[in-house]
């Protein structure tokens, strides 16, 4: 057998994905498997959403559009971002990818040169450095601390910066920790990153996905320097349960912008045509479905919240936004692998290992679930840890 491209070759497989076909084998079996892997709302898209797609069926709407992507959705992703934002970009500067994957990975294809660096800080969502890697590039792990609120720090910034850095990447909320920079936080990570020249990747898509504590901001709404220095990552999926829709975008300035669409001709051709019209229907009428669904994901959040801090030997940051919280469990003295596997095979709850996002003392578990099985699941996770040696 021929050799195969040695990065791709190299990449490790999700483990969110492995868990989840672990609990389904075991479902499978007729067993009761209290699921909190993956980061998928439980809710129906939006109905709004799904007429619209319909009338573009039936409309015939089904030939390519530009490949940057239906002008009529890049028009109402601009007024969004300026409205919602604070952030003017021109529909010319907005890629509509298949999915915020898809974005992101071609931000990455654009922007970087082999041996570029890019800083991740830990814990991170477990695809950034293999995009980074496929890209050429090399991720740059800064380790953050639960006493920052798993936040990095201007000076840790600063210190991981060397000749070869090209960008950093800001997820806030973040996956898998539901931690976010405050306003002021991010302006500082963003004046740090402006002396460098460095690019920032500002995934933003658990944006609607806050409770409260924090106001969510948007990097390049802070001003010229700010702007010019973000690109701005996002998508459909989570904010309005279109996750099998595969829509995502990047806004970026107009060099970067045209060269992402460049890319993307010679990639995709173009975005899934009527899954956008459904997606222009989101921006426009779905506000008080996802409205609902917020309130739902803050009633859960408090809850989960509530009952991993009530178990001896767990200790967990609230969340301030997305839907994850992120328990620590090395006082039980198992690796987080070894804890989300037995805990999969002895109480038949799936977790995923934080190992996967770079941080092995912790497990992430998605409250995008029921609250039955936040209730149960907990009670079942409670009892595997009174069984465990501390």
């Amino acid at each position: 057998m021929k050799q195969l491209n040695q990065t791709v070759a190299a990449i490790a497989p999700s483990a969110t994905l492995a868990i989840s076909s672990k609990a389904a084998e075991l479902k499978a079996q007729g067993l009761k498997v209290c699921a909190f892997a993956a980061g998928e709302p439980d809710f129906n898209t939006p109905d709004c959403i799904k007429v619209a797609c319909e009338r573009a069926l039936d409309a015939h709407k089904t030939r390519y559009v530009a490949a940057a992507g239906l002008p009529e959705l890049r028009v109402a992703l601009s007024e969004k971002l300026a409205k919602e934002n604070g952030a003017l970009y021109d529909p010319t500067q907005i890629v509509v990818a298949n999915g915020g994957k898809h974005a992101l990975s071609q931000v990455f294809q654009t922007m970087l040169n082999p041996g570029d660096e890019v800083i991740i800080p830990t814990p991170y969502w477990l695809s950034y450095p293999e995009m980074v890697r496929v890209a050429g590039g090399t991720p740059v792990f800064v380790e953050t601390r639960v006493e920052d609120g798993f936040l990095m720090r201007p000076d840790q910034l600063e210190a991981a910066i060397t000749p070869r850095t090209v960008a950093v990447v800001i997820n806030s909320p973040s996956n898998p920790t539901g931690m976010m920079y405050t306003p002021a936080q991010l302006r500082v990570i963003g004046e740090v990153a402006i002396a460098h020249d460095l690019w920032v990747v500002s995934d933003e898509i658990y944006e609607k996905m806050v409770y409260g504590e924090v106001e969510q901001a948007s990097m390049a709404s802070f001003g010229p320097a700010f702007y010019d220095h973000t690109i701005t990552v996002n998508g459909f999926s989570k904010t309005f349960a279109m996750t099998g829709w595969r829509l995502g975008y990047a806004a970026a300035p107009k060099p970067f912008a045209k060269a992402l669409a460049s890319l993307q001709s010679h990639m995709a051709s173009a975005p899934n045509t009527f899954a956008q019209w459904g997606a222009v229907a989101a921006l426009k009428e779905a506000a008080p479905d996802v409205t609902k669904m917020v309130a739902a994901f803050a009633a859960r959040r408090d809850r989960i919240y509530e009952l991993v801090s009530a178990i001896l030997g767990v200790r967990c940051a609230k969340p301030q936004g997305a839907f994850y919280v992120f328990p620590n469990i090395m006082s039980f003295g198992l690796g987080s692998l070894e804890f989300a596997s037995r805990l999969l095979e002895e109480q038949h709850v799936a977790v995923v290992p934080g190992v996967a996002f770079g941080n092995d003392r912790c497990i992430r578990l998605s409250y995008a679930c029921s609250m039955e099985n936040i209730e149960e699941g907990l009670a079942r996770m409670a009892a595997f840890c009174a069984g465990l040696k501390r």
